[in-house]
């Protein structure tokens, strides 16, 4: 028996909670609805539905679950909406759904891993997104495909595609319409025919695959190296032997940064006290006069006078006549250099 139910047209922003549980085709297209926590709530009611149409509305995400209950759902169509993000589980648990219409929305990327659930699915509808590749993953077997109206690049991310074009009994619908954007040597040709070499694209892969194995040998090095280093435990207080966390990429970048810190300081230091020091090297052997060696200094004068000999019958002078001749000769050096710093 089918039941049908239409709510077409009506501006409603929530799916009706007064609808019939036993319906089998509901048709709830041109409306508000966006697929809110609560609608997921209300479609789960709807064990029997084997039909769902839900274009012309504003859905901008699948989430995953979305139509977990819809066991026996065999159409789905949600074409002519804003859905841009397909999350990995979106369909799960729609085990029967044969035909899938995502046509005429803004999706710009799909995981190969969207439509592994589906296992009975033989139409695929993804025309007018903007979709620039599409990966086919077994076991997905489908019989008509329809893909027009998206910007493809045929380069060798589209080779999956091509490959599975035209091993397979997959029809692609529209094939002339179907056509390369990118790059400008491919332009108007179709996707299915593009001249893309398998040859050419596994050495692409080849080459970035060692790229990619040389990247994770030298960060493997590098956790090993980390690990050598960082002892692997340590007694805590309750006697446990926590081991310490890996250290992050992040400490490199901070050693790094305190490195180029501390020398810029230290140039800065250098370059303010060069003068200072070099000032104090070159008076470095200058010699402050201090008044005790000036008293010292008269207390030899006056030792050098008591040695003297006196010559008796002279005058008071004599002995300073005597002095002068005595001590006519060069003078000692005293052990000072004059220069600006004495004055």
């Amino acid at each position: 028996q089918q039941v049908t139910c239409e709510d077409s047209g009506k501006n409603l922003s929530n799916i009706p909670t007064n609808l019939f549980q036993n319906v089998t085709k509901l048709s709830l297209k041109n409306n508000k609805i966006s697929l809110k926590d609560s609608d997921k709530e209300i479609l789960r009611h709807f064990i029997n539905l084997t039909e769902l149409y839900m274009n012309e509305n504003v859905i901008t995400v699948l989430y995953n679950n979305s139509f977990c209950s819809l066991t026996k759902l065999l159409i789905l169509d949600i074409s002519n909406n804003r859905i841009s993000t397909v999350h990995n589980a979106a369909f799960a648990g729609l085990n029967q759904l044969a035909m899938l219409n995502l046509s005429y929305n803004r999706i710009t990327q799909l995981d190969s891993d969207v439509f592994t659930s589906l296992k009975s699915l033989t139409i695929l509808n993804l025309q007018y997104n903007s979709l620039k590749s599409f990966h086919i993953k077994p076991p997905l077997k489908l019989i008509k495909i329809i893909l027009a109206g998206n910007p493809w690049n045929c380069s060798c991310d589209l080779l999956d595609l091509q490959i599975g074009l035209t091993a397979s009994n997959m029809t692609m619908e529209n094939e002339n319409s179907t056509t390369c954007t990118f790059p400008n040597t491919q332009k108007k040709f179709s996707i299915k025919t593009a001249a893309n070499q398998p040859a050419d694209c596994k050495i692409e892969e080849a080459s970035l695959e060692n790229t990619i194995t040389s990247i994770s040998a030298t960060e493997l090095e590098s956790s090993a190296l980390l690990t050598a280093l960082t002892p692997n435990n340590v007694t805590g207080n309750n006697g446990t032997h926590p081991e310490f966390p890996l250290l992050g990429k992040s400490w490199t970048f901070l050693v790094g940064v305190l490195g180029f810190v501390l020398s810029t300081t230290l140039l800065i230091f250098t370059a303010v006290k060069c003068p200072t020091w070099y000032h104090y090297l070159i008076s470095y052997s200058h010699h402050r006069l201090e008044e005790n060696d000036s008293e010292m200094s008269e207390q030899e004068f006056s030792a050098d006078m008591s040695s003297l000999p006196t010559v008796s019958g002279t005058n008071n002078e004599d002995p300073i006549v005597t002095f002068e001749k005595i001590h006519a000769f060069v003078p000692e050096e005293d052990g000072f250099i004059e220069d600006k710093y004495i004055d």
